[in-house]
């Protein structure tokens, strides 16, 4: 697990910028460093040493040196990979997994990136013709930014290393600000720097003489087919405990979090690691706290668990750093908690695995029950039940109102993911200016890749595509690489979603309950209570905390700041607030997203 960094050279004391900007992105690897430049491009590397510890320091080169590779990753079938390659007469130098990568791609070109298994990012540099050639996982589990400024190509791990260039000019993009007030979370291609870009997931680009042009290897494709809950059950048991088996592969020790749901213990079972890691929040008994959970799970499967509990002021003292390292503000209170846990466990370990992606994969999300809960009020014919939703979203927000608004809505119009916070007639009456689509169109396209599907497929559909990468595996990624820490996640592998995309609808959801099929795998190993047990995530009491004197005062100050004036209605804000401590209603979410956004831009905009 590593980072990089690099850009197309027309710089002078291209050593020391490159330099510089390596040291922005040291924390995702402490172990060593490596550059490569010449006269058209400049490449640096960071390593977290995982795989092959000796030899495996990158760039690494083909056997003439005319393809140059920096990757962030693992590779999972790269040891089937080199044999193959070696019977083809390839010459490794090196054990490591990264080797197999520039040479599969002098062997298959970019068709490379469909026979790996694994997460990764990565780009290789021809110095031959001088073009570059980069891809990234079909999850999005590694992330990969780029950009062009003037004649400047940049691309990296992280987008902090950029603002170190010349030639870098740091900018909002405001426009993102009101798509991100809605989603929780930049949920375009398009970054919190203006000019600065996600490579989305399952994509490929190539850039040369100028030119850049990027391509989609992969997408979800949701074919069911027909078989017995207990058939499939055999079969998610198999996937996951072989894919597991992949994923241990490394050289140093791998632990595995763990709280209290089905996810996470079920992995931590397959895997049978030695020690496990927890936290929890003080206060309100176990609402917040998964640790005795946790632990009484440890003990039935014989490994230990490594658990500490988060006091309120190290969650908002940590708070202006873990933004900082997320490079672009995310609201998901819980991504607090995973940076927690990752201190926790690289204190201790060097890899831990994770559950996400299998709510994602096996229909996790209690959400996606509703569509098949149907109502005496669907007897109701839908136009009628349009004209209502309409009038109703006039009406002020309340539980029963909200019910008839979405109910005369499609599924396209109101699911756009796990997190819907400010609608687009809020983000109006909070924003100076709205710059951003209402949140719906932003779904569209990948709506309509699926118009055949089931609603419950279509919803998993978008939040494949959106809410994984955006939300889950951003905090996922940056938290653990904060701390120098390696994630890997077996839900989220090739063969897995093979099968995942062949789930009946039965076997994912059903109006009782989620995950029918992966239930029903991790009964035979997991205890009952595990196993069937709602999901949680990690509950955070930010809405508690938010009514206490100490932080309504830290929030208060920061909507009245001054680059709180820049961006938002502060009359707004403050009632949110007020509203919020005086119990008239509960605004925890609305107001942790746009406290969130205040305290990354101070990060990035006020030094």
């Amino acid at each position: 697990m590593c980072g990089f960094i690099g850009f197309t050279n027309s710089i002078a004391d291209d050593g020391a910028v490159l330099g510089e900007m390596m040291e922005k992105i040291v924390h995702r690897g402490p172990d060593s460093a490596g550059q490569y430049i010449d006269e058209n491009v400049a490449l640096g590397f960071r390593r977290l040493s995982i795989i092959d510890l000796k030899d495996g320091d990158q760039p690494i080169k083909n056997e003439d040196g005319s393809l140059v590779l920096t990757f962030n990753g693992e590779i999972y079938n790269y040891r089937e990979l080199r044999r193959e390659l070696k019977s083809l007469g390839h010459i490794f130098k090196t054990n490591s997994d990264s080797e197999v990568i520039v040479h599969g791609f002098e062997e298959f070109g970019r068709g490379v990136v469909n026979r790996l298994r694994g997460m990764f990012s990565f780009v290789i540099y021809n110095a031959v013709d001088n073009s570059i050639f980069g891809a990234r996982d079909m999850f999005g589990i590694k992330p990969f930014y780029y950009s062009k400024m003037d004649d400047t190509f940049m691309f990296g791990s992280e987008i902090k290393a950029f603002l170190c260039h010349p030639k870098f000019e740091k900018r909002l993009n405001e426009k993102v600000l009101a798509n991100y007030l809605s989603f929780q979370y930049s949920p375009t291609e398009k970054t919190f720097f203006r000019g600065v870009y996600k490579l989305p997931p399952a994509h490929c680009f190539s850039y040369k003489d100028g030119v850049f042009e990027a391509k989609r290897y992969w997408k979800p494709n949701f074919s069911p087919e027909q078989g017995a809950l207990e058939y499939y059950a055999d079969l998610v048991d198999r996937a996951v405990r072989e894919s597991v088996e992949a994923h241990k592969i490394a050289d140093v020790e791998v632990g595995s979090f763990l709280s209290s749901g089905i996810d996470s213990s079920y992995i931590a079972e397959a895997a049978k690691v030695d020690k496990t890691f927890t936290v929890g929040f003080e206060g309100d008994g176990d609402r917040y706290n998964e640790i005795s959970y946790a632990k009484d799970f440890a003990a039935t499967i014989g490994v230990q668990n490594i658990s500490k509990v988060i006091t309120s002021d190290e969650y908002f003292g940590s708070f202006p750093t873990i933004q900082y390292h997320m490079d672009e503000p995310l609201a998901d209170p819980a991504s607090i908690a995973l940076y927690f846990v990752a201190k926790l466990a690289s204190e201790h370990v060097k890899v831990v695995m994770s559950g996400e992606g299998a709510d994602e994969l096996f229909g996790g999300y209690r959400i996606y029950m509703e569509p098949l809960t149907a109502t005496a009020y669907d007897v109701i014919p839908f136009p009628i039940r349009r004209i209502i939703s309409k009038v109703c979203s006039l009406l002020p927000q309340r539980h029963g109102i909200n019910f008839l608004v979405r109910r005369g809505k499609t599924i396209e119009e109101r699911f756009i993911g796990n997190a819907n916070i400010f609608s687009k007639k809020e983000r109006k009456k909070l924003l100076l200016e709205d710059k951003g689509k209402a949140p719906h169109l932003l779904c569209r396209r990948f709506y309509d890749e699926v118009t055949d599907k089931d609603a419950v497929t279509k919803m998993q559909y978008l939040d494949i595509n959106m809410w994984l990468m955006g939300d889950i595996l951003l905090k996922a990624d940056k938290t653990s690489m904060a701390n120098s820490l390696e994630l890997r996640v077996p839900f989220l592998d090739k063969k897995v979603m093979a099968l995942a995309e062949k789930l009946p609808l039965e076997c994912r959801v059903n109006t009782v309950t989620t995950k029918l099929a992966l239930r029903k795998a991790a009964e035979r190993t997991l205890p009952e209570r595990t196993a069937m047990k709602d999901k949680l995530g990690f509950p955070v009491p930010i809405r508690l905390w938010l009514c206490e004197d100490k932080y309504y005062s830290l929030v208060r100050e920061a909507f009245q700041s001054e680059a709180a004036k820049k961006y938002f209605n502060i009359n707004y804000l403050l009632k949110l607030l007020d509203n919020h401590k005086s119990g008239k209603a509960d605004n925890s979410r609305k107001i942790w997203t746009v406290y969130t956004f205040l305290v990354w831009y101070s990060q990035y905009f006020e030094v």
